[in-house]
């Protein structure tokens, strides 16, 4: 039975799509999701986009579009999607899309159904292999999976996952989330510490898969970064190695500007190091 507070039980949810440059794609993912009859509003946050992404998401119809003037990142975004869920429907579960899964999203409502019912208080989309070359070497993954179990006990299938339901009580006691790409991370390790139930759901779901060039691999720096940093703020040993965690964030930070492989190694080996030093510190820790 769930430790969290329970609400009479919703007959829909709040979609919140956060979206970047994502013009060629938003709109097929809204009408996809608009296809499923357990979602009701859909918000769509568009994060400091340099394209044209805010008016494509209007020009589909029955979407509300909040903006950012600058790019705030993931965490930001869903932070201002939720907020403004509440406002316009509260107490009502909300899920997290990605803007990228075109007509794919329309497959979400598996994911959807735990938490109306009541089975899950957050569920989490399980996604079969994707389509199409591309792809990391699972650092990142490997990192967040180790961490989330030695934190709570619960090995989670696909940490990362952006496609989430959530109830509005797991929500509000995740918050505030976790910053830029640790979100996922944040969001599983503090639901779970909640008295959460989280169920994860195999889901029939396709994205963009991110490449193995330079910049791929400076945003996989920054995501491991910002992992490991999601991980030490939950760790009870924060003291103990956020200064080596800290250093590589910095660098990973900088990567993108410069295109350096070396560095970019170095940063990954960093925050791996601290990682690992979090994970064994907080192992006694879990709740």
């Amino acid at each position: 039975m769930s430790a969290l507070p329970s609400s009479p039980r919703p007959l829909e949810v709040v979609a919140v799509i956060p979206a970047k440059d994502e013009e060629a794609r938003i709109g097929i993912t809204i009408a996809a999701l608009e296809q499923i009859g357990s979602v009701g509003p859909v918000i769509v946050v568009d994060d400091g986009s340099t394209d044209q992404t805010a008016a494509v998401a209007e020009w589909t119809g029955g979407v509300e579009v909040v903006r950012h003037n600058r790019n705030r990142g993931k965490a930001a975004a869903m932070t201002t999607g939720a907020a403004r869920a509440a406002e316009l429907a509260p107490g009502v579960p909300v899920l997290f899309v990605d803007a990228d899964l075109e007509s794919s999203a329309g497959n979400l409502g598996p994911v959807v159904e735990p938490v109306l019912i009541g089975e899950a208080d957050m569920t989490i989309a399980v996604l079969p292999p994707q389509r199409g070359p591309g792809g990391g070497f699972g650092i990142v993954v490997r990192t967040a999976r180790d961490g989330i179990r030695r934190l709570t006990g619960w090995t989670p299938t696909q940490p990362l996952s952006g496609q989430r339901c959530l109830s509005r009580e797991a929500l509000d006691a995740a918050l505030p989330l976790a910053s830029g790409w640790g979100v996922e991370v944040g969001l599983t390790v503090d639901v779970l510490r909640a008295g959460g139930r989280v169920l994860e759901v195999p889901c029939e779901l396709h994205h963009r898969v991110t490449g193995r060039d330079l910049r791929s691999q400076a945003h996989r720096a920054r995501q491991l970064a910002d992992v490991t940093r999601a991980l030490v703020d939950r760790s009870g040993a924060k003291e103990k190695v956020f200064a080596r965690a800290g250093m590589a964030m910095r660098g990973a930070r900088g990567l993108a500007g410069r295109g350096a492989r070396g560095a970019a190694r170095r940063v990954t080996t960093a925050v791996s190091s601290a990682s690992r030093r979090l994970s064994r510190e907080g192992e006694d820790q879990r709740p």
